[in-house]
């Protein structure tokens, strides 16, 4: 690293729970980024040895802090607990999930788009599974009823043919360069800080999922936009943190998307459609609700 813990440019932001060796693996991917950082980890009363093998593994280093609650207050509550003890002089923010893995030159790459572009608050990466297949969600639309219904189905395929019918997923391949996005993976996000907080930080109501792309609106709100840039690569090893309660997360994620829906969308819609549409994502978490279950 080509700075001490003192003045990092780089804030990085770990929440954990329960992530196994998955955390470790992430930090450390983190620390050889070579680049001015300090991680901080929050730990969410993780029940597992995750801690104490972190701990193991980075020994005294000064770049790595960690934090230990007492209680899981949740993924966005966490993060907005540790930015509470950024430092002053950093620049920018990465929030990533313990279960994903920065491959090398990930974060220079993610820092010199931002860099470039002052119009750009956020930055995500090509995000891809252990076989370096890019992962559903690497770059994504903000959710709408139509499109969102279009996804729950599964119609969404058709869409790049009938644009009218794209879903929330990127259809068809990837950008091979830097473009602008509507929303990118939360899996790994870099910030200008300034715009973190400018923005309000993460809406802590939010428990697990859609918290990501309720800042990201937000920020879209304030006239700012996301980067997807393919030259930063982070493997995801998806769902590790939430394999011991995969019924409390499936919850998590459809009170979220409801949440979503009724702060930004609900306003601008008619009554009976406005309930349609909460009767439809809860309709859903009952039809998937099985496949849940036998997951834990």
């Amino acid at each position: 690293m080509d700075s001490g813990a003192s003045h990092p440019d780089i804030e990085v932001i770990v929440v954990n729970y329960n992530a196994g060796d998955a955390l470790t693996d992430c930090v450390l991917s983190i620390l050889r980024q070579n680049m001015p950082l300090r991680v901080t980890v929050f730990d969410n009363a993780s029940s597992d040895s995750s801690i104490p093998r972190l701990r193991q593994a980075i020994e005294e280093n000064k770049n790595v802090r960690i934090i230990s609650g007492d209680e899981n207050p949740g993924f966005a509550s966490a993060v907005n607990l540790a930015a509470r003890e950024l430092a002053a002089e950093s620049q920018y923010l990465l929030i990533v999930n313990p279960d994903a893995k920065l491959l090398p030159g990930a974060l220079k790459a993610l820092r010199s788009a931002l860099e470039q572009d002052p119009h750009a608050a956020l930055a995500g990466p090509l995000v891809v599974d252990r076989q370096g297949i890019p992962m559903r969600g690497t770059v994504r639309r903000f959710p709408a009823p139509g499109s969102a219904l279009w996804t729950f189905t599964g119609i969404w395929r058709l869409g790049r043919w009938l644009p009218a019918l794209r879903g929330v997923e990127q259809t068809g391949s990837l950008p091979s360069g830097t473009v602008e996005a509507e929303a990118v993976s939360g899996a790994c996000m870099m910030l200008k800080k300034a715009e973190f907080f400018a923005a309000g930080c993460m809406d802590g109501a939010y428990g697990l999922h859609c918290e990501d792309l309720d800042l990201m609106f937000r920020l879209h709100q304030r006239g700012f936009h996301c980067l997807y840039v393919p030259s930063a690569r982070v493997i995801h090893d998806q769902g590790i943190s939430s394999a011991s309660r995969p019924v409390w997360v499936h919850w998590q994620k459809h009170r979220g998307m409801q949440r979503f829906f009724q702060k930004f969308q609900a306003k601008q819609a008619s009554f009976p459609f406005r309930w349609l549409v909460i009767a439809g994502i809860w309709l859903r978490f009952a039809v998937t609700l099985p496949a849940a279950w036998l997951r834990s």
